[in-house]
């Protein structure tokens, strides 16, 4: 049987109580910021950054499904990211 509990998908901070449980219980460390988690019943069971792509996730759950959710939300989100201004205009900063 399947689970149908309901999963959340929304931004957090990498000082949260969940990403923070996670990371310990993955045995790694919080991925770069910003980031991107799901949860299930209200339990952080995987966390992607936006950044670089890297995950962590509740190894006493299933979460190979929740990662590929976060991957694909991710690419959303970075497919709709806004360019800087000096992307923008093909500028390059000034070295002093």
């Amino acid at each position: 049987m399947k689970n149908t509990a309901p999963i959340t998908i929304r931004r957090a901070h990498p000082e949260e109580p969940g990403v923070l449980r996670i990371a310990a219980l993955d045995s790694a460390r919080v991925p770069i910021a910003p980031l991107l988690v799901a949860e299930v019943d209200g339990q952080v069971r995987a966390a992607l950054s936006i950044e670089d792509g890297t995950w962590i996730a509740d190894p006493f759950h299933p979460t190979r499904d929740l990662v590929e959710l976060l991957e694909v939300h991710a690419t959303r989100i970075q497919s709709f990211r806004r360019p800087s201004l000096l992307e923008r205009l093909s500028l390059r900063p000034r070295s002093a």
